[in-house]
């Protein structure tokens, strides 16, 4: 993504970055009173393999229905003192799609930014950014869905003009440099076409587009996978 599409140039963004991460650790480090200081809660996952495999599992067991238990007053004590996720999620903001109960994750465990069409913004990358360069993230996963409807609509504003209302409009004027290509080829399922499209578009932006996130990556200390979400049945499949 260009800079005039972030409305940041790469020099600023690379201060902007480091003031994150000062603020980030400040805030994480002066946070708790003396009185109230506990352990920090232990990372799950510690490279970005082990992060996707933890992913993977999860999945499947939340696609058998076999999530594992959970005692959820003891893990909000736990991660009082602090957070140590062990990947973020760019997901849709479809209230299907709940990332924490697909992955079969604990609070505290995934880092989530949501957006309609889970696209990258301003907002979010800098989200992403705090999340890997000050809390830790050793993944990014940006999670796409079946059925869509913010790809959808996407879909029939370029084939039929933008008419959408409001601030709606503008989820599709985002999503287009992902999808229109996809458009112009057509095809017999474009939606799910769309959505990979979009999907493999955000991870090639975030993987570009942040030299936060690219330094990260270049010292393997950071991956950007994308996966997509089917309703029906709950899998997410990487793509």
């Amino acid at each position: 993504m260009c800079k005039d599409c972030l409305g940041i140039d790469p020099q600023r963004r690379k201060i902007l970055g480091a003031s994150i991460a000062l603020a980030g650790l400040a805030l994480f480090g002066n946070a708790l009173l003396p009185d109230t200081v506990q352990a920090q809660p232990a990372r799950a996952a510690e490279t970005p393999d082990e992060a996707l495999k933890l992913l993977t599992e999860g999945n499947d067991r939340y696609v058998s229905n076999n999530a594992r238990e959970r005692d959820f007053s003891v893990n909000r004590v736990n991660t009082a003192a602090g957070q140590a996720p062990f990947a973020s999620v760019l997901g849709c903001s479809d209230s299907r799609v709940a990332p924490e109960l697909a992955f079969d994750q604990r609070p505290g465990d995934l880092f989530v930014v949501r957006v309609a069409g889970n696209f990258v913004t301003d907002e979010g990358l800098g989200s992403l950014e705090f999340g890997s360069a000050v809390l830790g993230a050793k993944l990014i996963l940006v999670l796409g869905h079946s059925r869509c409807g913010a790809v959808t609509a996407t879909i029939e504003a370029l084939q039929k003009g933008n008419q959408l209302p409001g601030h709606i409009a503008g989820l599709a004027s985002a999503m287009k440099p992902g999808i229109e290509a996809t458009v112009d080829k057509g095809g017999a399922d474009l939606v799910a076409a769309a959505t990979i499209a979009n999907v493999r578009y955000n991870v090639s932006q975030l993987e570009k587009t942040s030299p936060i996130l690219a330094d990260l990556i270049a010292k393997q200390q950071l991956r950007v996978v994308g996966g997509v979400y089917d309703l029906a049945t709950g899998k997410v499949t990487l793509v």
